[in-house]
């Protein structure tokens, strides 16, 4: 149950107990006057849920001014979410402090609550009533840009990045709470390093038709890039020498270009390699469908062959040829088949 649906059941309950207990049948003016109570009740709650999150919003909007006065929020928010509330001492919140120094005076940790706040603002407006899908498309974009813009200064802080924005001390502080979507809605990533979620439920499907597979290509094309940077860089487990800006479908880089994006070309490291032999592959195939769905069937198809050719070794590959005859049967391509996969790239063995 989504909180809309929780508070309407509690309003629900509460308009029915005003009426008082009585066995006769609600006439047309009895119920004429619930709804009326309910709608009333509806709109005070809503109001006081409003201002809760547009003062949460407007204190997360001024912190951005600076890395100073977002530390200077997370400090605020720390103390009274762990210290005030829970009535320890305020030697005990300056002891924490001290021992924090270290973390809290890291450059990389200011700015992963840079980009914290960031999407927490982006996720409150996500749940407004009078979201536009496509700002919020572009929005999110821009931040995910400018986060992997920054990957080489974030890197080790994939905790913070990783982290429900709903969970942070910020969205606790003030109370934001659990968010849930309505079911037949799409489910809102929570963190700005989700790129699965993130590309499959708000940046591709405005782009997912004939008129814009130019588009989608491109965003699909940043989406492995920036999986890539992710997995090397932000996890702290590579050497954070990132390569940026390599194409994977750049003539100029035939057989070795997908061994370059978001990474460093001598990257030896385990992750790289697991980037590179089974990550890359299932993400360009993923890509490759989600074109050839979206109408650009001719060159996708090509490519989709080629790719079989290419990765005839790679353990999804049986897969990917029933996928592959699958789309090339009319009926399947138009009645049967689910929506393309933007799936979280595996980063485990089987």
């Amino acid at each position: 149950m989504t909180w809309r649906m929780r508070i309407l059941a509690i309003l629900l309950v509460a308009v029915l107990s005003i009426a008082g207990a009585r066995s006769e049948t609600l006439s047309a003016v009895d119920r004429e006057a619930l709804l009326e109570k309910l709608e009333k009740l509806r709109d005070a709650v809503n109001s006081k849920v409003d201002a809760r999150f547009r003062m949460g919003i407007s204190a997360y909007r001024e912190a951005l001014v600076s890395d100073e006065a977002v530390l200077a929020l997370y400090l605020k928010c720390t103390e009274k979410v762990n210290f005030i509330d829970q009535q320890k001492k305020t030697s005990d919140y300056l002891d924490w402090k001290r021992q924090q120094h270290d973390k809290l005076a890291a450059p990389g940790f200011r700015l992963a609550l840079h980009y914290q706040l960031r999407w927490l603002i982006l996720t409150l407006q996500a749940f407004s009533e009078k979201a536009n899908p496509l700002s919020l498309s572009s929005e999110a974009q821009e931040i995910v840009d400018a986060l992997f813009r920054d990957a080489d200064k974030l890197a080790g802080q994939e905790q913070e990045l990783s982290q429900a924005v709903t969970s942070t001390i910020f969205a606790r502080a003030y109370d934001i709470g659990h968010l849930e979507k309505d079911k037949d809605e799409e489910q809102w990533p929570l963190s700005p390093v989700n790129l699965g979620e993130i590309y499959g439920s708000v940046v591709f499907p405005p782009l997912r038709k004939p008129a814009r597979v130019d588009a989608l290509r491109a965003a699909w094309i940043k989406r492995i890039q920036q999986e890539g940077i992710k997995a090397e860089v932000l996890s702290g487990r590579g050497n954070g020498n990132v390569t940026k800006n390599n194409n994977p479908n750049n003539p100029n880089n035939k057989g070795k270009g997908e061994r370059r994006i978001g990474m460093a070309a001598d990257m030896k490291g385990p992750e790289h390699e697991r980037f590179v032999t089974r990550t890359l592959p299932e993400l360009q195939w993923q890509m490759e469908v989600d074109l050839f769905r979206s109408g650009d069937q001719s060159a996708a198809a090509k490519r989709m062959l080629a790719h079989i050719e290419k990765y005839i070794n790679h353990r999804a590959v049986r897969r990917w040829g029933e996928e592959f005859s699958n789309l090339l049967k009319p009926k399947a391509t138009t009645a049967t088949l689910p929506p393309a996969r933007s799936t979280q790239p595996e980063t485990s063995d089987e």
